[in-house]
């Protein structure tokens, strides 16, 4: 029994030791030196979905969790203006040299998409790829998003998804769901990120629902999204009454 409780509080300790914020800096900068290079295959195999939804953007674009800069190779000619908010700052150095390198004048803001500090209707669209899977409330960030888009401003996606419930992939999911939070700077496999973007309140929303083989991703995160959601024209879009044009 004594061996049993100095093995629960061991456990214990690890989790509160890991949720400080010294060790949430540790991981963060650690992520910024591994992101990059365990995303290069994935990247490669997205690049083509991602140029083809990249296309729609333009004018100008706020970038939720711009991580390493992988999207600035497939901004259109259009796109006027980019604001990145990345609260992970050991990822501006790549983020500046990626903006350098492909010619875009970067904005970065230190802030987290939660609670945005930017004003409302102010942008043509937002782009989000592997970010809603990862913030604490991502309703509040759609709201924030539908807030800050002009009327008719297009919100451009990419995120994992969790699998369907029931599903011994959806299992694994919730299984693997606390430790994989730890190691990827919160991270949810298991979020019903799709749901989600179907309730937030769009007037329209194309959503593609596919997977990504293994590798380059591990089986936990490959159910993924992809699409766009519009704000209505008119009045500011309301949060029942979303319409889901892949129903």
């Amino acid at each position: 029994m004594e061996l049993l409780l100095w093995c629960v509080g061991g456990v214990v300790l690890l989790v509160v030791l890991a949720s400080s914020p010294l060790a949430r800096g540790f991981r963060r900068r650690v992520m910024a030196v591994v992101y990059t290079r365990a995303m290069r295959d994935y990247e490669d195999w997205i690049a083509a979905r991602k140029r083809e939804l990249l296309a729609r953007l333009s004018g100008t674009v706020l970038e939720l969790g711009p991580g390493p800069g992988s999207n600035f190779a497939s901004l259109p000619p259009g796109v006027t203006r980019w604001v990145g908010v990345e609260p992970n700052q050991h990822m501006h150095a790549e983020l500046r040299r990626k903006a350098a390198e492909h010619g875009v004048d970067a904005d970065l803001r230190t802030v987290a998409a939660e609670g945005m500090e930017v004003a409302d209707a102010s942008v043509d669209a937002v782009l989000c790829t592997l970010v809603l899977c990862s913030v604490e409330d991502p309703a509040r960030v759609l709201r924030d998003v539908l807030r800050v888009l002009k009327p008719g401003g297009r919100f451009v996606f990419i995120e994992h998804v969790g699998a369907p419930h029931g599903s011994a992939l959806r299992r694994g999911q919730r299984l693997v769901r606390p430790l994989w939070r730890l190691l990827f700077d919160g991270c949810r496999p298991d979020r019903d990120t799709a749901e989600c973007l179907r309730t937030a309140g769009f007037a329209e929303l194309e959503l593609e629902a596919f997977r990504v083989p293994e590798p380059p991703l591990p089986r936990f995160v490959s159910p993924h999204v992809a699409g766009v959601g519009t704000k209505a024209t008119g009045e500011p879009a309301s949060i029942p009454g979303s319409r889901d044009l892949s129903a």
